[in-house]
């Protein structure tokens, strides 16, 4: 097995109307061989160039790039044995399922019947066994993603890229395919880059997660650490959601701020502040009970029922609180106008940053 490691990569591009942009800025990381690594982050926050510069297609600005004990910095996208899944799958619509998979085998000029076998293997292990002689418009967009995969396995690569491939998929099929892929990356140990800006797939996949904004790396750490111990407020609205609770530090206890939020005393990590804080507060970690009296009560104001969840919105102490509750066909619904108490947590809130 490899790994991959960047050393204060950056990529610096000429633009016409803003003079030099740094797409990505001093980025190091390591992936542990036979690890998965997602790179998450919104639109522009320089994932996709940082997976590019690992596959080579584009070149760092700076920095110095390893795959293995190799430093392919300054080598080819060809030279550095990699497979890359493209997120519009890029299957030539003029070429059956076996000759997709098999194009980088004859590039690479393996005998026939290597081609063959090495074909049949990888079209079983993605579950297309038997469409080697349909075309790409004769496939779903399912089995147009695992020809994609098998295209990217079939010439064993030190290590796998993904940028985005899933993102053409509708819900269902997305849930389904990432966790196919999970599957085979485990079965086959190869290391593996996953660029996504999707926080829930990012979670549900990957080994460690590496969250980018504007160009730099803002915290890496399991889906666990990103969502509970969040380095920095765009890290903790980014992965998943939260509600800003202001309050007041009354304390310290066992290495916790205790903040007082209208007469309710909540422990919080994060920063040593005093006075007014701004708490990050997730929806799930809010309790709603049926209101005792109309002082300090909340009320609410909205509801959308999901399923498996309800998530509210209440209206309190001038805040609109997203509150998610579970189960709702057992534990029952509330209605736009009910009057409820909030209930903050005890523990696990974290503090994002002094109030002004």
């Amino acid at each position: 097995m490899t790994g991959i490691r960047l050393e204060r990569v950056s990529k610096r591009f000429l633009d016409q109307a803003r003079g030099e942009v740094t797409a990505v800025r001093e980025v190091t990381l390591a992936v542990e061989p036979g690890r998965f690594l997602t790179l998450l982050g919104p639109s522009g926050c320089g994932k996709t160039t940082t997976l590019r510069m690992i596959a080579g297609f584009e070149a760092p600005s700076a920095g110095r790039i390893w795959i293995g004990d190799t430093d392919v910095t300054d080598r080819l996208a060809n030279e550095r044995d990699i497979g890359f899944v493209f997120q519009s799958y890029a299957l030539f619509p003029h070429l059956s399922v076996f000759e997709n998979v098999v194009y980088g085998l004859r590039v690479r000029r393996w005998p026939e019947a290597e081609i063959a076998r090495a074909a049949s293997e990888v079209l079983a292990l993605v579950g297309l066994a038997g469409y080697d002689r349909r075309f790409p418009n004769q496939l779903s967009g399912g089995e147009q993603q695992r020809v994609a995969l098998a295209r990217a396995i079939v010439i064993r690569p030190k290590v796998l890229l993904f940028d985005e491939p899933l993102s053409n998929l509708d819900a269902k099929l997305r849930v389904h395919m990432r966790g196919e892929i999970r599957e085979l990356q485990q079965r086959l140990a190869i290391t593996t880059v996953y660029v996504t800006h999707d926080q829930e797939e990012a979670m549900a996949i990957a080994d460690q997660i590496a969250v980018m904004e504007r160009g730099d790396l803002v915290q890496l750490g399991t889906a666990e650490d990103l969502y509970a111990r969040p380095a920095t407020p765009f890290v903790a609205e980014f992965v998943g959601r939260l509600n800003r609770v202001p309050g007041r530090v009354c304390g310290r206890e066992a290495g916790t701020l205790v903040v007082d939020v209208h007469g309710q005393r909540v422990h919080a990590e994060g920063a040593a502040l005093d006075g007014a804080v701004t708490l990050a507060v997730r929806p799930e970690t809010i309790d709603l009970v049926p209101a005792t009296s109309d002082h300090d009560s909340a009320v609410v104001v909205s509801r959308v029922f999901l399923g498996e969840k309800v998530e509210y919105v209440v209206h309190w102490h001038a805040l609109h609180l997203l509150v998610c509750t579970w189960d709702p066909i057992r534990r029952g619904t509330l209605t736009p106008g009910d009057r409820v108490d909030v209930r903050l947590p005890a523990r696990g809130a974290r503090v994002l940053g002094a109030s002004p």
